[in-house]
């Protein structure tokens, strides 16, 4: 069984998990924290285990989550999730594809699909909502190539 540990953080709605992906910094902690406020489980905070398509969080770190400026704080958990969406966190300035090419639309390491995101705009969360309502078949994704306005 091979485990495939990243440097994310894990929430969960419903059946679907969310990994939140990118730099130290780049305010995973913070969009988990928005999004156990609307509702979700929390997975695992900093460091994720992926074993068998399930997320978890390390042993250690099971019910952890990091509020800075205040601390560590245990709350409750779900043990795991299977993650249907990855959510790359780009820093404040950083370009966010519009977008997104085939090669940016889903993550090498997971192979799940990718939604681009500036964590700390407001829409953060209802960006995450929207794409997992896509993936569950409740909402329709365009193709790319029907996208009014897009580089087509």
């Amino acid at each position: 069984m091979t485990i495939l540990r990243l440097h994310a953080s894990c929430a969960a709605r419903g059946e679907a998990g969310v990994l939140l992906l990118g730099a130290p910094g780049a305010g995973k902690s913070s969009l988990l924290l928005r999004l156990l406020t609307r509702g979700y489980d929390l997975v695992a905070d900093d460091r994720v285990e992926l074993r068998d398509g399930l997320a978890s969080a390390p042993l250690a770190l099971r019910g952890l989550i990091e509020v800075r400026g205040w601390g560590i704080v245990q709350r409750s958990f779900r043990q795991s999730a299977r993650p249907v969406l990855a959510v790359q966190l780009v820093a404040e300035g950083e370009k966010v594809p519009r977008l997104p090419t085939d090669t940016e639309s889903y993550n090498r390491k997971t192979g799940l699909p990718v939604l681009w995101l500036n964590g700390t705009l407001a829409s953060a969360p209802d960006s995450i909502d929207m794409a997992l309502e896509c993936l569950a078949g409740r909402a329709c994704l365009l193709s790319r190539d029907a996208m009014p306005g897009g580089d087509n």
